[in-house]
């Protein structure tokens, strides 16, 4: 089949439109980065790149979520989710993220977290989809696989990508959680200062942010080790009194609240459909 034809028959697919969606979103991304350091945050370009990233995390996340109730669809389940079980799904989680960060003001951080989730789909999607698209593997005859049928040689670039998201992914998953964690404290400190909006911004964030807690691993790492190095300073003897005794109650009450607002607790368990965010 001509090259031509094999990327029109790619093009055609939604999971096509899912990796234009991440790679929008990366483009868009690096386009508010220039304005940024070059403090033209409000610029034309700089609104337009930033309100094109979200609407393209929007984007990609929806497709996820669509192509999930079709695949339930065609599997002829006729049982209805709940909206519990729904809002514990991670994607619809980012899609409703995406969607507020597009009508809220700009908080330049909260791109941060869908860019790193968009670089590794990208690379995926590319060794998986779009190299063998472009170069077709070809069969080797000397070496056969233990079939009996010629083995396919691998791409020098595809093994490249393999090895990278390998090497990174726990590294760049753990980068995500950290980052999600100072956006809490970013739109914290906005409500302190009484910047508009930004209380209910907080509210919704901190419901996201605890049902990342509940499913992800790394996630509950970046909190379990901030919370040690903060117990390691408290429990310093320089550190008064009155400053443990508040830490304690801190701790006490945001453990309280975390076992009150267990999403796991209303849909019983991991739900077996939940996808991990794409």
């Amino acid at each position: 089949m001509p090259l031509t034809q094999r990327l029109m028959y790619l093009a055609q697919t939604l999971q096509f439109g899912w990796f234009v969606g991440h790679l929008t979103l990366l483009f868009c991304t690096i386009r508010y980065g220039l304005s940024y350091i070059t403090f033209n945050f409000y610029s034309r370009w700089a609104r337009f790149s930033y309100r094109t990233a979200f609407v393209a995390a929007a984007a990609t996340y929806g497709i996820v979520v669509y192509k999930g109730f079709r695949a339930r669809a065609r599997a002829g389940s006729n049982k209805q989710q709940s909206p519990l079980a729904l809002l514990a799904d991670e994607n619809v989680q980012y899609l409703a993220m995406a969607l507020v960060w597009l009508f809220s003001r700009q908080v330049p951080l909260a791109l941060l977290p869908f860019t790193v989730y968009s670089i590794f789909h990208i690379a995926t999607y590319t060794r998986s989809n779009l190299l063998p698209t472009i170069q077709p593997a070809q069969q080797s005859t000397a070496q056969a696989s233990p079939g009996g049928r010629p083995a396919s040689k691998s791409s020098p670039l595809g093994d490249a990508i393999g090895r990278f998201v390998k090497e990174y992914y726990d590294a760049s998953m753990t980068l995500v959680a950290g980052l999600e964690i100072f956006l809490w404290f970013r739109i914290l400190l906005s409500a302190i200062t009484f910047t508009k909006g930004s209380w209910i911004l907080l509210i919704i964030y901190t419901v996201f942010f605890r049902a990342r807690y509940s499913q992800s691993s790394f996630v509950q790492g970046a909190i379990g080790q901030g919370t040690t190095r903060v117990d390691a300073l408290v429990a310093n003897q320089s550190t008064p009194p009155v400053a443990r005794q508040v830490w304690q109650t801190v701790k006490g009450v945001v453990r309280q609240a975390a076992d009150a607002t267990d999403i796991n607790r209303f849909v019983g368990g991991t739900q077996p459909g939940m996808k991990k965010a794409q």
